[in-house]
């Protein structure tokens, strides 16, 4: 599997399996997207069906254009999707990559679903891709998601103010992260050693 053929990619482990998502998906996603905490701290929000159609459509081109590797998270233990993920920022030259736009249901949250998304996506990205970086972006506001990306022990680098606009009108800072290949052996570890504890 190289960075050509992302559009193909299937990663699973014993929580999630990620796969490129697809309109016979839409259903799936109608039953779970709806939900308006999700989107707080998105700069696009799906409140309609036809921000659903536009959220499928744009991942599906993207994921076939190869801008942007969209993935549906299906949790193996009912076999449903409960959320999506996305590889983007793809720099090849670089050896670096972006995880981001990512969201679960609310069912599926504080259940070790998004360590084990980030943690497959992880593995693939240094052991498979050969990434130097893996970086990450949420807005400054987005605690939740600070606090898991430092339990998977990604690095916060900074913030860029006034980085893009938000709905509503606020103009939205971003905080990003970054793990790097050195840093994974040890970051790996602590992801495994924190999904134990919480079993």
């Amino acid at each position: 599997m190289s960075w050509e053929t992302l559009a193909d990619l299937v990663l699973s482990n014993n929580m999630v399996t990620l796969r490129r998502i697809r309109i016979a998906d839409r259903e799936a996603f109608a039953r779970i997207v709806y939900e308006p905490d999700i989107w707080r701290h998105f700069v696009t929000r799906i409140a309609a069906p036809e921000d659903l159609d536009a959220f499928m459509e744009h991942g599906i081109l993207d994921t076939l254009n190869g801008t942007r590797i969209v993935f549906a998270i299906i949790d193996r233990s009912s076999d449903q999707i409960v959320g999506s993920t996305a590889y983007g920022n793809l720099a090849q030259a670089e050896r670096r990559l972006e995880i981001g736009w990512s969201w679960l249901c609310a069912a599926a949250r504080r259940t070790g679903l998004n360590r084990a998304t980030k943690l497959a996506l992880l593995d693939h990205a240094f052991t498979v891709l050969g990434c130097e970086r893996v970086e990450f972006k949420t807005d400054v506001l987005n605690t939740a998601a600070r606090t898991a990306l430092a339990r998977i022990g990604a690095t916060e680098e900074g913030v860029l103010r006034s980085f893009n606009d938000m709905p509503g009108g606020r103009r939205r800072d971003v905080v990003y992260y970054s793990i790097l290949r050195g840093d994974w052996p040890a970051r790996r570890r602590q992801c495994l050693a924190a999904a134990a504890a919480a079993r």
